[in-house]
C-alpha cells in the first residue's frame, strides 16, 4: 500500500470525489423531478383545454385568490362567467375541474369514481377510512351493513331523543336571554346535535351538553376543519414529513388525539354496558340495531368481526358527520329565518296549528309541516352544510355538451356554486321557499345538500328529522332576529361555517 493512499490529501480527494458523485446524482434527480412536473402540467393543460378559466400564475395558479377565505365569493364570480364548469389551479402542476351544473353533477354522481384522492388522505388521520373515505368493495360492504341503522323503525323513536336534546338547549337559552338576548348560536347547536347523535346512534346515557369533555371534542373538530383547509392551500404542506414537523402538523395531531379519545370512550362504554347480565339477550330481541351495535356485532362475508381500526373509523366518521353537518344546517336555517321574519312567522303558525303551545312532537308530525320543510330546504340551498365534494376520475368521462376528460383528473363538485347558479336557480340570492312547493319542477340534480347517487349521505333522513324537530320546537319558544352588527360570513371548511360566528337576538315568546 502506498503512503499517498493514506495521506490527508488522498483522503480529501476521495471525499471530494464522493461529494461530486452525490451532487451529480442529486442534480439528475432534481432534473428528473422537474421533467415529471413539467410533463404532468402539460398533460393537465391539454386535458383541461376545453374548459376556459380566469388567468392563472404559472407557479401558484389561482391559490392567491383564496388565501383570505373568500373561496365562496370567488366561486360565485366564476359561476357567472363560466356557467357549467371551470378549472382551478392550486399551483404549478396541481389542478382540478370545479363543476356546478346539474347535468354535469348527474353524470359524475352516477358513476363510481374513487374518493381517495390526495385531498381525502389529509382527512384520514382524523376519521380513518370509514364510509366517507373508503372505496370499492370495502365501502359497499360497510354501506350495506349500516343501512339498516337508518330504517324508519329505528328512526321513529329517535324523534323523542332529538326533542329531549333540543329542549335542553332551549332551556339553556331561556336562562341566557334573561341576561342578554344576543347569542352566538353555532356552539350551542353543535353541542345539541352531538348530544342527539350520541343518544341515538351510540346509546349514550349521559348529558353531552353539560359535559366539559364534549366541549373539547367540539373544539377539536372545529380546529381540524380549519387545519385541513389550511393544509390544502399550502404547497409545502402537501408533503407528509414537512407537515408532521410543522406547528400546524403538531396541532392537527393533538386535535386528532382529542377526537379519538372521545370516540374511544363511546365504544368502550357501550362494550362495557353490553357485558352486563341480560343486556346481550335484550339486544338480540331487537328487530333493528342502532348504529354502534351493528358495528359491534358485524360479521364480514368471510365470517370475521369488524377490525378495531374499521370500527373506530366508522364511529369517527359518523360522530363527525352526524353532528357537525347537522349543526351547520340548523344554525344557517335559524339565520335564514331570522333574516326573513315573515317566513319565520308563517312557519311558527304552521307549527302552532300542529302542536299547539305544547312541545310534544312525534314522527307523524314531521310529515305535516310542508311550509316549514320548504323553508328548511331553501335555507339549505343558500347554505349547503357540505359546500363541496371531490372525486378522481377512474376512467374517461364525456359530459352532455360533448366536452370530455381523461382518467386521473380531479373533479370538485361545488354544491355551493350549484345552489347559487343563476342558470339553475333564478335570482339565486333571494330566499324563496316556493321553489320547493309541492309539485314544483326542478332538475333531479339541482339541489344536493346530501350529495347524490349511490354515495349519497346515509344519514340524510336522520338529519332532516333532526332539523325539523329543532326548528319546530325553537320557533314555539323564541322569536329569532338578526344582529345587524355581526352578519355571518359563510366560510368554506369541510362543513360550511361562518367566519365570525352566527349571532342572533332571541326573544322569549309568551
Amino acid at each position: 500500500m502506498s503512503v499517498s493512499a493514506l495521506s490527508p490529501i488522498g483522503a480529501l480527494g476521495s471525499v471530494s470525489g464522493l461529494l461530486q458523485v452525490a451532487l451529480v446524482f442529486g442534480l439528475l434527480l432534481l432534473l428528473l423531478k422537474a421533467t415529471q412536473l413539467y410533463l404532468h402540467r402539460q398533460w393537465l393543460l391539454k386535458a383541461l383545454q376545453q374548459f376556459p378559466s380566469p388567468p392563472s400564475h404559472w407557479l401558484y395558479g389561482h391559490s392567491r385568490e383564496h388565501l383570505k377565505d373568500n373561496d365562496l365569493q370567488e366561486a360565485l364570480r366564476r359561476v357567472k362567467n363560466f356557467p357549467r364548469a371551470c378549472p382551478y389551479w392550486l399551483w404549478g402542476n396541481k389542478a382540478h375541474l370545479v363543476i356546478y351544473d346539474p347535468d354535469y353533477m348527474k353524470v359524475v354522481l352516477g358513476r363510481s369514481d374513487p374518493k381517495l384522492t390526495d385531498i381525502h388522505k389529509f382527512l384520514s388521520p382524523w376519521i380513518g377510512y370509514g364510509l366517507l373515505l373508503s372505496d370499492g368493495q370495502t365501502w359497499f360492504q360497510h354501506r350495506r351493513m349500516l343501512t339498516p341503522a337508518f330504517h324508519y323503525d329505528i328512526l321513529k323513536p329517535y324523534v323523542n331523543l332529538m326533542a329531549d336534546s333540543v329542549k335542553v338547549m332551549l332551556d339553556k337559552w331561556e336562562q341566557l336571554v334573561t341576561q342578554d338576548s344576543h347569542l352566538e348560536i353555532f356552539g350551542h347547536v353543535s353541542l345539541m346535535t352531538l348530544d342527539t347523535v350520541m343518544k341515538c346512534a351510540f346509546s349514550y346515557q349521559g348529558s353531552v351538553q353539560t359535559d366539559r369533555n364534549s366541549h373539547s371534542y367540539i373544539q377539536a373538530v372545529g380546529n381540524l376543519n380549519s387545519l385541513f383547509v389550511a393544509r390544502l392551500r399550502s404547497a409545502l404542506y402537501q408533503n407528509d414529513i414537512i407537515y408532521r414537523l410543522s406547528p400546524e402538523g403538531r396541532l392537527s395531531r393533538q386535535a386528532c388525539q382529542l377526537a379519538h379519545q372521545h370516540t374511544d370512550q363511546v365504544i368502550r362504554l357501550r362494550k362495557a354496558h353490553l357485558q352486563k347480565e341480560g343486556e346481550m339477550e335484550n339486544l338480540r330481541k331487537k328487530r333493528h340495531l342502532d348504529f354502534l351495535d351493528i358495528l359491534l356485532f358485524a360479521r364480514m362475508e368471510n365470517g370475521s368481526s369488524l377490525s378495531d381500526t374499521d370500527l373506530r373509523a366508522e364511529v369517527d366518521t359518523f360522530m363527525f358527520e352526524g353532528h357537525d353537518t347537522t349543526a351547520s344546517g340548523i344554525s344557517w336555517i335559524f339565520y335564514a329565518l331570522a333574516s326573513h321574519p315573515e317566513h319565520q312567522q308563517r312557519c311558527r303558525e304552521e307549527i302552532q296549528s300542529l302542536l299547539g303551545d305544547g312541545t310534544s312532537i312525534t314522527w307523524d308530525h314531521l310529515g305535516q309541516m310542508p311550509y316549514t320543510t320548504m323553508c328548511i330546504k331553501e335555507a339549505m340551498r343558500l347554505y349547503p352544510p357540505v359546500p363541496a365534494i371531490i372525486r378522481e376520475l377512474g376512467k374517461p368521462i364525456t359530459f352532455p355538451d360533448g366536452r370530455s376528460l381523461p382518467a386521473g383528473i380531479i373533479i370538485s363538485l361545488s354544491i355551493y356554486a350549484l345552489h347559487h347558479n343563476p342558470k339553475v336557480w333564478p335570482n339565486p340570492e333571494v330566499f324563496d321557499p316556493s321553489r320547493f312547493a309541492p309539485g314544483s319542477a326542478q332538475h333531479s340534480h339541482a339541489f344536493l345538500p346530501f350529495s347524490g347517487g349511490s354515495r349519497n349521505c346515509i344519514g340524510k333522513q336522520f338529519a332532516m328529522n333532526e332539523m325539523k324537530v329543532a326548528v319546530a320546537l325553537t320557533l314555539l319558544r323564541f322569536e329569532l332576529a338578526l344582529d345587524a352588527s355581526r352578519v355571518p360570513i359563510p366560510l368554506r371548511r369541510v362543513v360550511l361555517k361562518s367566519k365570525n360566528g352566527i349571532h342572533l337576538y332571541l326573544r322569549k315568546l309568551p
